[in-house]
């Protein structure tokens, strides 16, 4: 049966915005059958200098990542908890082969956009009153792109549930502690998380050109509340031993330290309670010896990392036709 959940008396229109003595609900007004779209770009590059030429296994590799995808997100079901609701949705990724040969200058093309389409199997998920992604399932027939890309987006929608209150107003701040989820050489490794909302400012969904290329849509002007998080890296293992339990498993042992910052700014539509866009710029660094158990066969590893996200909704139009 599908389920409507109404938040109308808890956010209020952009026509009226609220001030800084107001408090409104941040978490999306959802319903059963929507659907929605967000591009996604991720880059990051990571580098890795070695003082030894002994190579252990699940030691930090370099790599470098510049990805893109458009994701639907179809909302299957909603949970009524209290004053927080749990979704039940499915995500499935679109093609986005909307590049063209560029004209000479001055000549317009007929051609219409290509339409996005489903492609790929989609992944079905759980997001739960508490705001954690449960009874996910299709994740395994992903790309390790796609992976890294459906992972960013469900941290970027999912940050109003990480509001201690239902209702928050401009000035408030609130701190939230989350795991790193990432396989590191470096155990207990967690993300603290300050999040200040700062104000409230003119937003719009985006819109895609035939080319690709994101701009703002042309649609009415929203407002949005602007939340700035600061986020640190804190390590709660010893750098004498910082060995996870899966080296332990390899008969290796780690010892070293690691640390990190990102800085991400969200916009929440006050009408809709969706993200509208998100950025976000992160750093880390690490450096960690890795050793056979019995201290044999060590290697230094120093690693830096950097990487950037973007996060656009769409507007309606740009999502795939009904079927």
């Amino acid at each position: 049966m599908k389920r409507t959940l109404l938040f109308a008396s808890m956010l209020v229109a952009a026509s009226a915005t609220p001030s800084r003595v107001e408090r409104t609900s941040l978490l999306p007004q959802l319903h059963a059958g929507q659907t929605l779209t967000y591009l996604i770009r991720y880059r990051s590059a990571k580098n890795v200098k070695t003082e030894s030429n002994v190579t252990l296994a699940l030691a930090p590799t370099a790599s470098q990542t510049d990805a893109h995808g458009l994701l639907r997100i179809e909302v299957l079901d909603l949970q009524p908890a209290g004053d927080r609701f749990a979704i039940h949705a499915r995500g499935q990724f679109l093609n986005d082969n909307l590049a063209v040969p560029a004209k000479p200058a001055g000549e317009k093309s007929d051609s219409a956009a290509p339409p996005l389409s489903p492609e790929g199997n989609p992944v079905e998920f759980t997001i739960s009153a508490e705001g954690l992604a449960e009874k996910i399932a299709g994740l395994d027939s992903l790309t390790p792109e796609q992976l890294q890309i459906w992972q960013e987006w469900l941290a970027r929608f999912a940050v109003a549930w990480a509001i201690p209150s239902s209702r928050a107003k401009i000035g408030d701040k609130w701190k939230v502690e989350q795991p790193e989820p990432a396989t590191s050489p470096i155990a207990a490794l967690s993300w603290a998380r300050d999040t200040y909302y700062v104000r409230n400012e003119p937003c719009r969904p985006a819109q895609l050109s035939r080319s690709g290329e994101a701009s703002f849509s042309n649609g009415p002007m929203d407002n949005c509340a602007v939340l700035l998080t600061s986020a640190k890296l804190v390590q709660k293992s010893s750098s004498k031993d910082a060995t996870p339990e899966d080296f332990k498993l390899h008969q290796l042992k780690t010892m070293g330290t690691a640390k990190g910052s990102n800085e991400v700014i969200t916009y929440i539509s006050l009408t809709t309670g969706l993200v509208v866009r998100a950025t976000e710029d992160a750093t880390q660094q690490m450096d960690v010896v890795v050793a056979k158990a019995d201290g044999s066969n060590s290697v230094h590893y120093n690693l830096e990392a950097k990487s950037d996200l973007e996060v656009l909704l769409l507007t309606e139009a740009q999502g795939p036709p009904p079927h």
